[in-house]
């Protein structure tokens, strides 16, 4: 079954302490692109966030924002290192000397640098963690569910828009046995118009009309779309990702409409090929948005 591209979740999770709300959500691109935005604390975990997604998730641009809330904060302060207070100290008054700066130092500036000397514990980093993990799982799980719900409407649409192409196709193979007899006809007809008695030159003319009418043969380009549109067909009940494979099929079965078109002899398969080359573009459309 095809998945879209296209989708959105969002999950929680809290104790006593933490609450983490996570929202993720996708748009169609040609690659996996994973664009985070974290709180402080979890920003040195990014690397298992996006380990997260990529094992769930194969294709799409995806935009996850977390947000981490602390309940009772005067229970769950990061510690302050007075060593490192110091150094920030001293490196803002070093910064101040060769600037040239008079300003004075105030706890705006240190605050500025808080990073450098306030610090969490690894226990509330590991808890702050395990509940981002159980959020965000909860978040890739909605998002999936979506983006297969989606993905179930555009396979039913691209379904029927292969089979009308196939049934096209059919049309276009009965036209083509009766134009080609016409053509024949036509041919023949219009050289004793132009040389009166061609009975001098019928076995010549025989095989050169047929010459002619083997080059507007589309017999082989017929087989090889409807081979295309049989393995479109196949894909799209694939589990795997089919978003490329549909889109390198798109393109061979409008290589062989273009020759059909270029090759007919009959103004009405003309038409068809036209058709066949419209619902392509449909679905061409569809197949941006599948995974």
């Amino acid at each position: 079954m095809i998945s879209s591209m296209t989708g959105f979740g969002k999950g929680s999770a809290q104790n006593e302490n933490f609450s983490v709300e996570t929202e993720i959500k996708s748009v169609n691109s040609r690659y996996l692109e994973i664009s985070l935005k974290l709180p402080k604390s979890l920003q040195n975990k990014e690397y298992e966030i996006r380990e997260i997604i990529r094992n769930k998730v194969k294709r799409g641009k995806i935009i996850l924002n977390i947000q981490l809330k602390r309940n009772g904060a005067g229970n769950n302060k990061p510690s302050l290192s007075k060593e490192s207070l110091d150094y920030a100290l001293k490196f803002l008054k070093e910064l101040k000397k060769e600037a040239k700066l008079r300003e004075k130092i105030t706890l705006n500036h240190l605050l500025m640098f808080q990073e450098m000397y306030m610090e969490e514990t690894v226990e509330e980093t590991e808890v702050e963690f395990i509940l981002t993990q159980q959020a965000l799982e909860q978040a890739v799980k909605e998002l999936i569910v979506m983006r297969n719900k989606e993905g179930k409407e555009l396979s039913k649409d691209l379904k029927t828009r292969i089979r009308n192409i196939e049934e096209t196709v059919n049309t276009i193979e009965t036209l083509s046995k009766e134009s080609v007899g016409e053509y024949f006809d036509k041919l023949k007809e219009r050289a004793k118009q132009m040389l009166g008695d061609i009975s001098a030159y019928s076995e010549r003319l025989e095989m050169e009309l047929a010459l002619l009418v083997d080059k507007s043969d589309i017999t082989e380009e017929c087989v090889r779309l409807k081979s295309h549109t049989k393995f479109f067909l196949e894909n799209l009940d694939s589990s795997n990702e089919v978003g490329r494979k549909l889109n390198f099929l798109c393109q061979e079965i409008n290589r062989e409409a273009n020759t059909i078109g270029s090759k007919t002899l009959s103004t009405e398969i003309s038409h068809l090929t036209v058709f066949i080359k419209e619902e392509l573009e449909r679905i061409r459309e569809q197949i941006q948005n599948i995974e």
